[in-house]
C-alpha cells in the first residue's frame, strides 16, 4: 500500500467514524430519554433511534438529494441550465451553488416541520417556547450541511464517492442487527430455515447480478481519422464509446416514480379536500403492497429510466462531438445516420437497464405482497448503492496504486 493510499484510507475511515458518532448527538432542548416519543410517534422512534434524535439523523441527506433531483430535472427541460451543466468546471460550480441554495430552502422547511411536530408532543421538550423551534431548526439544517461537507471531504481527499459512502454506511451498520433478528425469529420457530436459506441465496444472486450489470458496457467501435491539431499530427486510431446498461442510476427514476401519483393526489387534496371518499380510496389503493402501487410504480420507473437515459446520452450531441473530432462509426455515415444508430443502440441497452432497475426497486414490496418477508431492512436500492460504492472504491484503489508521485502511470 502506497503512502497516498494509506492517507486517503485514514481520512475516509476517520470521516465515517465522525458520521457514525454524530448520529448519537441529541437535538438541543429535548427532555431526557423517556417513552413519550415511542408512545406518540412509534414509526418516528424506530426510524431515528428513539430519544437520540440528531440534526443529521432526522433529515440526513434527503434535502440535498431532493435538491439535486430537482436541479437535474430542471436542466433536462430548461436548455439554458442544461448547457450550463455541460459547459465545464465553471458551469458545474454554478450548478453546485444552485443545488446548495435549494438545499438550504428545503432543509429549512423540513427542519421547521419536524421541530413543530416535536414541540406539539407534551412533555418531550424541556422548555416549549419559541427558542426550541429556532434552535432545533438551525441544528437540523446545520446537520445537513455538515453531512454535505463530510461527503465532499471524502470525495476530494479520501477513497470513493463521499455521498454514496454516507448512504451506504447505515445499511452496512444495520446488517449485523438484521442478521441477528432473522436468526432470532428462526430460533423461535416463526419462520422455517428453508425460507431463511432462500432469502440468503436470493440476495447473493442479487449482489452478483448488480456487479455484473453495473460492470457491463455496450462498446460502440469508433474510428478516428488521421488529423493535425496545431503543430501535432495525430495518426488514425481506434476507440470505443462505452454505454452503460444502467445509465440512469437509481436516484432519479425511483425518487420521481413516487411523484407521479403523490403530486396529483396532493393537488386533488388541496382542491377537493383531503377527506373526499374517492381521494381516501385512491390513497389506500396506492399503499405499499397494493396491486395499483406495484403496477403504476413499475411503469413509472420503467418510463423514467428511458427519459433520464436519453438525457445522459444525447445521440445528437454525441454524433456532433464525434464529427468535430473526426470520429466515425465503421459502416455508418456521419451526422444524422450516426445519431440514429446511437439512438437505436442506446434504446435497446436501456430496455435491459429499465427492466433491471424496476425489478430491483420492487424486491422488498414483492416479498411483502407474497408473505415471504423477513425482519430486515435490506432493499434492492440499498444493495445497488452499496455494490456501486464498493466497485468505485476498488477502481480508485487500483488507479492510485498504479499512479506514481508525479501523476504518471507506472
Amino acid at each position: 500500500m502506497t503512502s497516498e493510499l494509506a492517507r486517503r484510507f485514514a481520512i475516509t475511515i476517520g470521516a465515517l467514524l465522525v458520521f457514525l458518532l454524530s448520529r448519537h448527538i441529541p437535538l438541543p432542548g429535548l427532555a431526557p430519554p423517556h417513552e413519550t416519543l415511542r408512545q406518540y410517534l412509534p414509526l418516528f422512534y424506530q426510524l431515528f433511534g428513539g430519544p437520540n434524535l440528531t440534526p443529521i439523523g432526522v433529515l440526513g441527506l434527503t434535502p440535498y438529494l431532493s435538491a439535486a433531483v430537482i436541479i437535474r430535472l430542471a436542466s433536462m427541460v430548461w436548455g439554458r441550465l442544461g448547457s450550463l451543466e455541460r459547459s465545464g468546471e465553471v458551469g458545474r460550480r454554478r450548478i453546485s451553488r444552485y443545488t446548495l441554495i435549494l438545499t438550504l430552502l428545503l432543509a429549512t422547511v423540513q427542519a421547521f416541520g419536524v421541530a413543530a411536530s416535536l414541540l406539539a408532543i407534551r412533555g418531550l421538550v424541556d422548555d416549549p417556547d419559541g427558542w426550541f423551534l429556532v434552535s432545533a431548526t438551525a441544528s437540523m439544517v446545520g446537520g445537513v450541511f455538515f453531512l454535505i461537507w463530510l461527503s465532499e471531504l471524502i470525495t476530494q481527499h479520501g477513497i470513493g464517492n463521499g455521498l454514496a459512502l454516507l448512504l451506504s454506511v447505515p445499511t452496512l451498520v444495520s446488517l449485523p442487527g438484521d442478521v441477528a433478528n432473522v436468526l432470532e425469529v428462526m430460533r423461535q420457530g416463526a419462520v422455517s430455515p428453508d425460507r431463511v436459506l432462500f432469502h440468503a441465496a436470493f440476495w447473493v444472486a442479487v449482489v452478483a447480478l448488480v456487479v455484473f450489470v453495473e460492470s457491463a458496457r455496450r462498446n460502440v467501435p469508433i474510428e478516428f481519422a488521421a488529423r493535425k491539431v496545431g503543430e501535432r499530427a495525430l495518426p488514425a486510431q481506434s476507440a470505443v464509446l462505452p454505454i452503460k446498461i444502467n445509465s440512469a442510476g437509481m436516484l432519479i427514476p425511483v425518487t420521481m416514480s413516487s411523484w407521479v401519483w403523490l403530486l396529483p393526489l396532493a393537488f386533488a387534496g388541496v382542491v377537493f379536500g383531503g377527506h373526499a371518499p374517492w381521494l381516501v380510496a385512491a390513497y389506500q389503493h396506492m399503499g405499499v403492497g397494493r396491486p395499483a402501487h406495484l403496477i403504476i410504480g413499475s411503469v413509472a420507473i420503467f418510463i423514467l429510466v428511458f427519459v433520464y437515459a436519453s438525457y445522459v446520452l444525447d445521440p445528437e450531441h454525441a454524433a456532433e462531438s464525434l464529427g468535430k473530432r473526426g470520429g466515425a462509426i465503421p459502416g455508418v455515415k456521419p451526422g444524422e445516420a450516426t445519431a440514429d444508430y446511437l439512438d437505436r443502440v442506446a434504446s435497446l441497452t436501456t430496455v435491459i437497464g429499465a427492466v433491471y432497475l424496476t425489478a430491483l426497486s420492487l424486491i422488498p414490496e414483492a416479498f411483502w405482497v407474497f408473505g415471504h418477508d423477513l425482519p430486515y431492512k435490506i432493499s434492492g436500492g440499498s444493495v445497488l448503492i452499496v455494490v456501486c460504492t464498493i466497485l468505485d472504491i476498488q477502481k480508485q484503489v487500483r488507479d492510485i496504486s498504479l499512479t506514481d508521485k508525479g501523476g504518471g502511470r507506472r
